[in-house]
């Protein structure tokens, strides 16, 4: 056992204890603030509280325990010299925290908070205290535990007005406990203590995207001047207008923070996806290759490489990356879903639905029960596996597919009717599908997207007025804007779709006036194209088409429209097929994309890659007349007129079972113009023959 230090050492510990650093607070005349000097042996006290000092320097210099207890017992010695000492009492308690002797230091701590309400000190450890427990308890321990933690760190607020970390960690506290107002009240209060203060700024922004309120996020984080602003930031900042899909913003932020901070894998990460989102394949699939170079384990980065090369249309090297990733990711749901996206690309449906049912069965819980990421993946998988129903013409499967994600419940219900809906229209099922409208109508009668889809469909199927009087009857009783704008634009749909020009150009502008945002004014412009485009107005509607793309240039829907309206005039060719490109590659399984790409081809005179992207486009919605008249003019064009008449001799099939806003009658009376002509020319070839 150490022996401790005699009175006659006295000269040697006051060396030791200058050496140390004994606190002021302990000097003869301030170890005893409240006590009368009568009941107080000062001398005594200082003697004692330098040697607890001592010992508690060497015992975590050393690590020897025994000067541990020492300590102590020194401490003890002091209290009983001056039992009212502040410092005394907080030093000990500071004491046992160190030792990991946490009972014994919160039972001091609390003891002297009950002697002294405002000892800083004192709340400050129990404070700690609770912090560092907050990790090891679950459940209601936990939530026991935050709550003295919380009402540690109020007492130090209050102590400590002016301390910002006190203040930031309060708010940080609130945050933990989902008082979100508390919380933005907190780093207020911290913000006006240090307005420049880059930790109060990120708190504030990780309280906004915790709520969701990622444009309120990005204002936090972007009133920081540019010139001023860390790493730090400018990735968060990126991150903030990732989710607010800006993408250009996202960019310009994490090239910034990269300019900053070179090596920051993070940023380098949420640039490359950035880049992705925006179609920047060529770019992104660099930056994410370097991060795989340095980091060969990262399988994220792999993942995100395959998806790229199957955007390219390099589906085989897509199938390597994924399999090359498998080890890293095992049951990752993500390279599960982009591996049937590689199979669905590759026309192996028979893959593609085993993959996802596999995913969808792995992901199953027993009960129904799913939270709402859950949910959210689950949406997903199933819309996926549905689309790819519907490409193998199988219309009842799908729809069953679809009926899973409306058991889904809220938001997802919706999607599951129109998906329904969808499939039904694909195959020409129009009275069941007007039934899966009415259905979804009846379920979800206050959702003013329902009903506007059944409107659609009743006006489409021949009930004109009881489908307008339904859109109208959509129309907000309190006024509400974005609520009205909906309506104005389902019904310039509707009354375009019927021809009725003048009305559908009313309801466009009453549209657009109630659209003040830019990404709002982009679905007016392109329906104002469409409807320009239908009276053969075809450069009001290139017109209004640009518009909408200088809003979004990588509006997939918007490039493949206007490239395919040049490309079927036969005009600018070479732009046409640069948009429509970019449409595929922004959507590769799309057969309407697929289709303009193929006939971009043939107005070119490339008759093969034509046939090649007009036969796929076929594969994935065999009942749409346009692309079997394609396919057609590519067959009669290279010599194979008999198997031209059998596309011709379908797309009439098609027309006669179409809609009627789906079948121009111009456009039937050209397929049929050309099905007699080819016909007249196999007769001859026929009769030659013989």
């Amino acid at each position: 056992m150490t022996k401790p230090l005699s009175r006659a050492s006295s000269f040697l510990f006051l060396s030791a204890a200058v050496a140390f650093g004994v606190p002021a607070a302990w000097s003869q005349s301030s170890v005893s603030a409240t006590s009368p000097h009568s009941a107080v042996d000062r001398s005594s006290a200082y003697y004692h509280a330098g040697l607890a000092h001592l010992y508690e320097e060497m015992a975590v210099t050393a690590g020897r325990p025994d000067y541990a207890t020492q300590a102590i017992e020194e401490y003890k010695l002091a209290m009983d010299a001056d039992p009212d000492s502040t410092t005394l009492q907080d030093g000990l308690s500071e004491l046992y925290f160190k030792l990991g002797r946490i009972r014994e230091a919160v039972t001091s701590a609390q003891e002297q908070v009950k002697k002294n309400p405002d000892d800083v000190a004192a709340h400050q450890l129990l404070g700690k205290v609770y912090l560092r427990s907050l990790g090891d308890m679950q459940g209601q321990q936990s939530g026991q535990m935050l709550k003295l933690a919380i009402g540690e760190y109020e007492k130090l607020a209050k102590l400590k007005p002016d301390d910002l970390e006190t203040q930031l960690l309060l708010g940080q506290l609130y945050g933990l406990n989902h008082d979100s107002a508390k919380a933005e009240e907190q780093f207020k209060k911290a913000q006006k203590l240090d307005s420049g203060s880059e930790e109060v700024v990120l708190n504030m922004y990780r309280l906004y995207t915790e709520q969701g309120d990622y444009a309120r996020a990005a204002d936090v984080l972007s009133s920081i001047p540019e010139a001023d602003r860390s790493s730090r930031i400018d990735f968060a900042l990126g991150a903030a207008y990732d989710q607010l899909r800006k993408g250009k913003e996202a960019i310009a932020s994490y090239r910034r923070a990269l300019d900053d901070d070179p090596e920051n894998v993070d940023a380098q990460r949420g640039l490359a996806t950035a880049l992705l989102r925006d179609g920047q394949l060529d770019e992104a699939l660099k930056i994410f290759n370097n991060i795989v170079a340095a980091e060969p384990q990262d399988s994220q980065s792999q993942i995100k490489i395959a998806d790229i090369q199957r955007q390219q249309g390099h589906y085989d090297q897509a199938l390597a990356t994924l399999e090359k990733a498998k080890p890293l990711a095992q049951d990752s749901i993500e390279l599960n879903y982009n591996e049937a996206l590689v199979y669905d690309s590759l026309g192996r449906y028979d893959d593609a639905i085993h993959t996802l049912k596999t995913l969808l069965d792995g992901t199953a819980h027993p009960d129904g029960q799913y939270s709402d990421q859950e949910k959210g993946n689950r949406s997903i998988f199933l819309d996926r596996l549905g689309i790819i129903y519907r490409e193998q013409n199988k219309t009842t499967e799908a729809v069953d597919t679809y009926k899973q994600i409306v058991l889904l419940g809220s938001d997802f219900a919706k999607n599951g009717y129109q998906g329904q809906v969808d499939a039904y229209r694909d195959a020409h099922r129009w009275a069941e599908a007007t039934t899966a409208a009415s259905e979804a109508a009846k379920a979800l009668p206050k959702d003013q997207s329902v009903q506007l889809m059944y409107a659609g469909q009743l006006a489409d199927t021949g009930k004109v007025d009881e489908g307008i009087a339904l859109a109208k009857a959509q129309f907000s009783s309190t006024g509400n804007q974005q609520d009205d704008r909906e309506v104005h634009l389902a019904l310039a749909n509707i009354y375009t779709r019927l021809k009725r020009w003048e009305d559908a150009n009313k309801e466009l502008s009453a549209g657009e006036n109630l659209s003040p945002k830019p990404e709002e004014k982009l679905y007016v412009y392109f329906l104002r194209g469409i409807l320009a485009d239908r009276q053969k107005q075809y450069d009001v509607a290139e017109a209004q088409f640009r518009k909408a793309l200088a809003i979004d240039p990588q509006n997939a829907t918007i490039l493949n429209y206007l490239g395919y309206m040049l490309a079927d005039r036969g005009v600018r060719l070479n732009e046409a097929l640069t948009m429509i490109r970019k449409a595929v590659e922004l959507d590769p399984q799309n057969y309407a994309y697929l289709d303009s790409l193929g006939w971009v081809y043939f107005k070119t005179g490339q008759y093969a890659l034509a046939e090649e992207n007009i036969r796929k486009a076929n594969e994935r919605n065999s009942g749409d007349p346009t692309i079997h008249d394609h396919l057609g003019e590519v067959y009669e064009k290279t010599g194979k007129l008999k198997l031209a008449v059998e596309q011709w001799e379908r797309s009439l099939h098609e027309y006669a079972r179409s809609l009627p806003a789906d079948a121009d009658p111009e456009d039937v009376a050209k397929v049929q113009h050309r099905l007699d002509n080819a016909r007249v020319k196999l007769a001859k070839l026929n009769t030659a023959a013989k």
